[in-house]
């Protein structure tokens, strides 16, 4: 088996490398400095479309629009944030867009917590600075100092989840476009065509609520919710499939019915109210997103495949939505068991045996 093969999750410039090169063959239009794209061969790789006989398979699907405005944000001097509640493709669309335009999405800085203001600019190996004093054999370069240097992106996810003063250290990065070293007296101006993609959750509002000052040097895009129940089950569907290619699971795809049923669930407690809005549901406490919706029918193959028929049965679904939906048992057990009844159970035979699954699953 080859070193791809081995490989958990390839990166999007290695997931679609046949698609970039159909691009890069076609594309007679102007690129920007550090492009290897032109923007329109990269909105063609983010909304799909076809190039040299090669199928361009969406990696976005919704609004060509806010696609547009992204990547003309990123031809300009400004950083871009992506906002958007969980499951939005915030990450999925800065991973895609960045390995279309530069062919490296791996400068990646992930918020938490935890993140120091050294992982933005550059940090020290601190035996060789004891030993020789400040070096470039000794500085350790972040990602974001790699792009600047070689006129990349740097992709900072969850920009939100850092301290105020960490996300501060941005500012002047983003204004100035250098990085002052005063150890070693220089700066490092950004090469042409670097820039920086931030997203952040909308559920963390009020965690580290950005500074007026930051969000300026950002042009900001609030990435949806799926509008409408199609548009989520094409997304589910197709994510499902390439992911269970990529982890090998030998299950048969759910069928469309299956994965009608689990977003119609998930967008009904999501929004609070029943599709046919006739009818009021309690939300559960966790978020129920179009990433989640994904991951449970990906598990429900998984299931399948180990100690099923090989096929998603009921059982199979019933399992997955006990898990995503009931996150707090004393909050979430009861509005499950209410949805159940009021709802579900109401649906006529189409449902009754996800029903009695779903029902046997949560007691």
């Amino acid at each position: 088996m080859s070193e791809t093969n081995n490989v958990l999750r390839l990166p999007a410039e290695r997931l679609y490398a046949a698609e970039i090169e159909a691009l890069k063959a076609e594309d007679r239009d102007p690129r920007p400095a550090g492009w290897q794209l032109s923007p329109r061969a990269v909105l063609t790789y983010i909304t799909g479309g076809r190039a040299g006989g090669v199928d361009i398979t969406p990696k976005y699907i919704g609004h060509r629009r806010l696609v547009e405005i992204a990547i003309a944000t990123l031809l300009t001097d400004r950083a871009l944030l992506l906002i958007g509640e969980p499951g939005t493709a915030k990450s999925w669309l800065s991973e895609n867009l960045t390995a279309a335009i530069h062919g490296d999405s791996s400068k990646v800085i992930q918020g938490t917590a935890g993140t120091s203001e050294e992982q933005i600019r550059y940090s020290w190996n601190y035996a060789m600075l004891l030993a020789n004093g400040p070096s470039d054999a000794a500085l350790i370069k972040s990602p974001i100092y790699r792009a600047m240097e070689s006129g990349g992106i740097a992709r900072f996810e969850e920009i939100s989840r850092c301290a105020s003063e960490v996300q501060d250290a941005l500012i002047s990065i983003l204004s100035e476009k250098t990085i002052s070293i005063p150890e070693l007296a220089r700066e490092v101006p950004a090469e042409r065509g670097f820039s920086i993609i931030a997203t952040a959750n909308t559920r963390d509002r009020g965690v580290n609520d950005m500074s007026a000052a930051l969000k300026r040097r950002f042009n900001i895009l609030v990435l949806p919710s799926p509008a409408d129940l199609e548009t989520e089950v094409e997304i589910v569907r197709k994510r499902v499939g390439e992911i269970a290619a990529n982890y090998e699971l030998k299950a048969a795809l759910p069928e469309e019915e299956a994965v009608r049923k689990v977003v119609t669930i998930f967008r009904e407690l999501r929004s609070g109210v029943t599709l046919d809005s006739k009818e009021k549901v309690k939300a559960p406490s966790g978020v129920l997103s179009t990433a989640e919706a994904i991951s449970l029918l990906t598990n429900g193959m998984a299931l399948a495949a180990s100690f099923g028929s090989g096929s998603i049965e009921p059982e199979d679904l019933a399992a997955g939505l006990q898990g995503a939906i009931v996150k707090d048992e004393d909050k979430d057990s009861g509005v499950w068991k209410e949805y159940l009844e009021n709802v579900m159970k109401k649906r006529g035979s189409e449902w009754r045996s996800l029903y009695s699954a779903c029902r046997e699953m949560n007691g």
